[in-house]
């Protein structure tokens, strides 16, 4: 298992290189260039930089995470083939720097979804939280404005360009069932994957976070059924997933450590966390440690070392403690914690 960290970026983020390089056994970061929009092409002046940077602290940049999907795409509009094009023109560049893992979603609209930012624990630290029963009530606008003042720091899945355009893209899903979307998924792959397998680049797609349907918005990244029909799409080894314990994990009946083993030569990047689930299915984000959430972490990185797992791995959110001031989910401390645990 080779250990990264996630990274947003000089003056994006509020952990530096410099601290990360001294997290044991931390051998990258896990970044992509958050100011592009989705759609564009990456400007390799941009990528360079990045490269730059983490060389300096002798950092690889093998993940990115990050390259991100346009709607059109997801829809299957006809205007869907020239982002699929500069799709391709990324991968090929991401390819020149030494990229080897690129992690996407297809999560229509919203990528993660929670109700709280910073919700209070019972030992005084804070993490995200979902509570059920006010999704299933709540009008789409609100959950936007409650995520939008609560950060200071730009959110992935919540960049305000896409955000602004909330009703036009709730029109434009109107009737789109989850085979549309998994067809048009098909589509992307069948396109994109030819390109990253003949560059030595491995895709892998993020499952949805929750793992079920937001707003009456299709998904299709929720079980292992699910998982297995992606990568029969094209049985090549840069067709790929990103298994993230935490996302899938908020579902009880999704068995992480079973889907290991069953994909273990798919798995390129692996996202390791808890949760813990309330019966009325609300559920919290919590250390790594296996007896403080519902998620068998144990079992899980023990899956993981029965298959030789030699791709890449990260601690994925953790929560806020020691008063640390950070992006949501993605402060230093309880993910260097995280990592420590998982080691």
């Amino acid at each position: 298992m080779r250990m990264t960290f996630r990274w947003y970026g000089e003056g994006n983020d509020s952990i530096t290189l410099k601290q990360i390089k001294q997290i044991p056994g931390v051998e990258g970061i896990v970044w992509a260039l958050h100011d592009v929009q989705a759609g564009e092409e990456w400007p390799i002046v941009k990528i360079n930089e990045v490269k730059k940077q983490a060389d300096e602290y002798g950092l690889n940049i093998d993940v990115v995470e990050s390259v991100n999907v346009h709607e059109d795409i997801k829809l299957g509009l006809p205007t869907r083939d020239k982002y699929i094009e500069n799709y391709k023109r990324t991968i090929e560049k991401l390819a020149t720097v030494g990229v080897k893992v690129i992690c996407y979603n297809f999560m229509p609209i919203f990528d993660w979804t929670r109700t709280e930012l910073f919700k209070e624990m019972e030992d005084g630290s804070t993490a995200l939280f979902y509570e059920k029963a006010k999704v299933v009530g709540m009008d789409p606008k609100e959950l936007v404005e409650n995520i939008s003042k609560n950060s200071t720091f730009t959110l992935p899945g919540w960049e305000p360009e896409r955000l602004s355009r909330l009703q036009e893209l709730f029109e434009a899903y109107k009737g789109v069932t989850q085979e549309d979307l998994f067809q048009n998924l098909a589509y992307f792959l069948k396109e994109v994957i030819p390109v990253a397998e003949k560059n030595g680049v491995r895709m892998g797609i993020h499952p949805d976070d929750p793992p079920w349907p937001i707003f009456g918005l299709p998904r299709i990244v929720c079980n292992k059924e699910n998982i297995r029909r992606i990568l029969d799409v094209l049985d090549s080894k840069s067709n790929g997933v990103t298994l993230c314990s935490g996302s899938l994990g908020a579902n009880p009946s999704n068995n992480i450590a079973e889907m290991v083993r069953e994909f273990a030569d798919r798995i390129p990047f692996a996202h390791i966390r808890n949760v813990k689930i309330y019966e009325n299915g609300d559920f919290i984000e919590t250390s790594h440690r296996t007896s403080d959430g519902s998620v068998d972490i144990y079992e899980i990185v023990k899956a993981y070392h029965e298959i030789g797992f030699d791709g890449y791995a990260r601690p994925d959110h953790g929560r806020h403690i020691w008063d640390e001031k950070c992006r949501p989910g993605y402060g230093l401390y309880d993910r260097a914690l995280g990592i420590m645990y998982l080691w």
